[in-house]
């Protein structure tokens, strides 16, 4: 059998109230604007699908490439492609909000999926901080706190720098706030509650709130914030060859960090993997990469080589 060809994605774009500018300056998209707030860079939902960019399957869309190529996928079930990865740029915070689950979703939002997610930071200021939880003991404490717009009260945050990494399950309360760049790996799915969003305008009015569906989906009491955050112990210059760290395994993906420093060799086995440098410049298997390639190994694809100084976060579907 002829060998697969990696396969490389052309991202799209989001343009948001809370969105700036580094998705451009930092990491040299071309794209116009001061709000750019997300690039979906493997995606194939119907509000982003990535077009595969050269190769065999050039132009196609990636919903087309698992539509009509399964066998690079490995045969996976399902009626979707499941994950989308994304980089976020937080000029200014985002909305306090919540994700459902998919048993919600499905009832409540047109068979969509629900939104587990996790977060790898890629810069943040420093003092940054993460909404991740919130205080409220019970159902009807919480109740009360939305309805009372006892936010400070509510929402618990965390004190994050580069290089953390945290789960986002459905139901937990969370928010990026403003100066931190992360790329987020989620269930491919954009339902998103807005429990609340600082009274702000876009295009002259306010975004709309979801409050009851936010009530319906948070988890109560929350899980310690403090506890779901894994710090980086290493950098690029403290690794010869490669690094590989799991940051996440749950019931819908598998998220590592790699950190490649000269040369690494390895394999995939039948799995598909999803492949995101977020930082540093090399080849893999002869093609140039750099902060912002996006790529996927197909099933199959056997053993590659990668080379130079390489921060990836590599994703499995479940």
């Amino acid at each position: 059998m002829e060998k697969r060809e990696l396969i490389f994605l052309k991202p799209v774009f989001t343009h948001n109230v809370w969105g700036g500018n580094k998705l451009r300056t930092k990491f040299g998209f071309n794209v116009e604007g001061n709000d750019i707030g997300e690039c979906w860079g493997i995606a194939a939902h119907p509000n982003g699908d990535a077009e595969v960019d050269g190769g065999v399957y050039g132009g196609m869309k990636l919903s087309e490439l698992w539509n009509e190529h399964r066998e690079l996928f490995g045969n996976a079930e399902g009626d979707r492609f499941p994950l989308l990865i994304k980089l976020i740029d937080a000029k200014d915070d985002l909305s306090i909000q919540v994700h459902p689950g998919n048993e919600y979703a499905a009832e409540h939002e047109n068979g969509s999926l629900g939104k587990n997610e996790c977060w790898y930071v890629l810069s943040a200021e420093p003092g940054s901080k993460l909404v991740v939880g919130h205080n409220a003991k019970t159902k009807e404490e919480l109740d009360a706190m939305i309805d009372e717009g006892r936010f400070k009260e509510l929402i618990r945050e965390v004190p994050i720098s580069k290089g953390d990494f945290i789960q986002i399950d459905s139901g937990t309360v969370h928010a990026i706030k403003g100066g931190i760049v992360l790329m987020e790996t989620q269930q491919s799915s954009d339902i998103t509650y807005r429990v609340y969003d600082y009274d702000r305008l876009w295009n002259g009015k306010k975004r709309e709130l979801h409050i009851q569906k936010s009530k319906d989906v948070i988890t109560v009491p929350a899980p310690d914030a403090g506890k779901m955050v894994l710090h980086e112990e290493l950098s690029i210059e403290d690794v010869k060859g490669c690094d590989d760290k799991l940051l996440v395994k749950c019931p819908y993906y598998e998220v590592r960090r790699m950190f490649v420093n000269g040369t690494c060799t390895g394999g995939c086995g039948d799995d598909y993997v999803l492949m995101t440098v977020v930082d540093g410049e090399g080849t893999i298997d002869g093609h140039l990469v750099h902060k912002g390639s996006f790529f996927i190994i197909p099933s199959g694809y056997g053993t590659l080589t990668m080379t130079g100084k390489l921060n990836i976060i590599a994703s499995r579907a479940f």
